[in-house]
């Protein structure tokens, strides 16, 4: 494909850009059917990029083997050993915001498609994935109304380009407490670990019991001590700053109610405090108001809870922005010529991904309960979520104007200069000479090349509006890979594979 579109920009040079990026979209659709790809392979790269955002002690299983051992000392400074968990992105920073996010949404991969991760040998390492982020949650949260938050600084880590085995940058630690309060960071934190405490359930049932346990104590502390974790702490707000909390606090009882049944949470949802969320725009980090909706509306579904009052309104206020999503509503998301759902130019693709995922997962809900959605442009029936929601994955995966995939180390043509200190340095297995501060960013952050080691699965931030993409290390809005983006992903790839 990727041939066919370079074969039409050089035989049709004076063609309007617009024109031909319709045609070009046109023989995408009409290809669509016949490029296949390889979920199962894609699912087995994502996983492989988590392990190579470990931060800590690596375990002997580590498959990415050009990462080494960091940041062993992490929480020192104030007493505490917060050694592990995941760095962010392509820095080396430990937030607990995002992280929190990211571990949910596997969670919430497991707890829909346990089987599916089982049926291609996946499930040990999504687990596994999901425990790394879980474990270090254990050891931030030792006290019932005190939460660690992040570990690094940002300001001075973004100065650096520097390994994470090897980093000079302090290792700051940032916490929330009575005093200072983040009912968001501590009610993502809490969903985290009751959605993980479901996927464990039935493999490990007294971590589970553990999981739950901590989970119910932070939903305590982001109720009785309300406020925005970045008030709290200043630091975070060039990088995750929180809109809002009320979502997190709803999306955490929501999980709870899952893993436990009790009907406090239940009780908490059909009043919450901020109201049902409404028509949201986008689901991410920062906005947990869909996946809220959605677990809400399968109680819908199954007759749980009446059709009526909040819950209806929960249920018909995620309908909205999925038939906005799927291009049936009455607002819908905009698009690329190349058919990729368009929310933001920085990193478009984790919107993306979640999109996708609540796609999927209403999809089978629907299903289970021999339900469609009346959307204001017609009858949508389970099948059509799934079969948008596999053709961003498709987008994503290379079947896209340039013919890129935005998968790192998937397929022929994906990013080679991704923004990302690990992989852009040489790994410490192969030079153990220390890179400093300033001789990372002279030696390996401008050098012109490709990444040294491949990052495989990590997906980058995407393509701009108009499908295009510039492959250059310092183009972090396009070029740099998160966890939060790819988690989402992991889900609809077991999905779909």
């Amino acid at each position: 494909m990727q041939n066919l579109i370079l074969k039409l920009n050089s035989h049709f040079p004076r063609m309007e850009a617009a024109k031909l990026s319709s045609l070009i979209f046109i023989l995408l659709f009409l290809f669509r059917g016949v490029v296949s790809q390889d979920y199962g392979l894609a699912l087995t790269n994502l996983l492989l990029f988590y392990e190579a955002q470990r931060s800590g002690k690596l375990p002997d299983n580590q498959r990415v083997h050009w990462r080494g051992d960091s940041a062993l000392t992490d929480g020192s400074d104030a007493g505490v050993d917060l050694v592990g968990g995941y760095y962010d992105a392509g820095d080396n920073v430990k937030f607990g915001f995002p992280m929190a996010y990211t571990i949910t949404i596997l969670a919430w991969g497991v707890v829909e498609y346990s089987s599916h991760f089982n049926g291609k040998n996946q499930l040990e390492y999504v687990l596994d994935t999901i425990k790394w982020g879980t474990d270090y949650f254990i050891k931030a949260h030792h006290q019932p109304n005190l939460l660690y938050a992040a570990v690094g600084d940002g300001e001075s880590d973004h100065r650096c380009w520097e390994r994470p085995e090897d980093m000079t940058t302090p290792r700051t630690v940032f916490w929330i407490d009575e005093q200072h309060p983040g009912s968001d960071l501590a009610g993502e934190t809490a969903a985290a670990l009751a959605a993980a405490s479901i996927a464990f359930a039935d493999v490990e049932p007294d971590y589970s019991a553990e999981l739950v346990s901590h989970a119910e104590q932070l939903f305590d502390f982001a109720t009785n001590y309300q406020g925005k974790y970045s008030d709290s702490i200043p630091a975070v707000n060039k990088y995750y700053s929180s809109s809002w909390y009320q979502d997190e606090l709803a999306w955490a009882a929501a999980w709870l109610h899952r893993a436990t049944q009790n009907q406090e949470y239940m009780d908490y949802l059909g009043n919450p405090p901020g109201g049902t969320g409404g028509p949201r725009t986008m689901f991410s980090w920062d906005d947990k108001y869909v996946g809220v909706q959605i677990l809400v509306a399968k109680y819908v579904l199954e007759e749980q809870v009446q059709d009526a009052g909040n819950w209806k309104r929960y249920k018909d206020q995620l309908e909205k922005y999925l038939c906005n999503c799927i291009q049936r509503g009455n607002n819908n998301v905009v698009r690329t010529n190349g058919g990729l759902l368009w929310f933001n130019q920085w990193a478009n693709l984790q919107y993306v991904t979640a999109a996708s995922l609540a796609l999927v997962v209403y999809a089978d809900y629907l299903k289970a309960a021999g339900h469609s959605i009346i959307c204001p442009a017609g009858l949508v029936n389970p099948e059509d979520l799934t079969s948008f929601a596999k053709s961003q994955v498709d987008y994503i995966l290379g079947e896209n104007p340039r013919g890129t995939s935005y998968m790192v180390g998937y397929g022929s043509n994906y990013p080679q200069m991704v923004h990302h200190r690990a992989a852009s340095i040489i790994s410490i297995k192969q030079n153990t000479g220390p890179v400093g501060c300033a001789v990372g960013y002279a030696d390996w952050y401008n050098r012109n090349q490709s990444n040294p080691n491949v990052i495989v699965g990590a997906i980058v931030g995407g393509p701009d509006q108009n499908d295009t993409y510039s492959d250059d290390r310092n183009n972090y809005q396009q070029g740099e890979p998160a966890t939060a983006t790819a988690a989402p992903l992991v889900g609809v790839l077991a999905r779909i594979a």
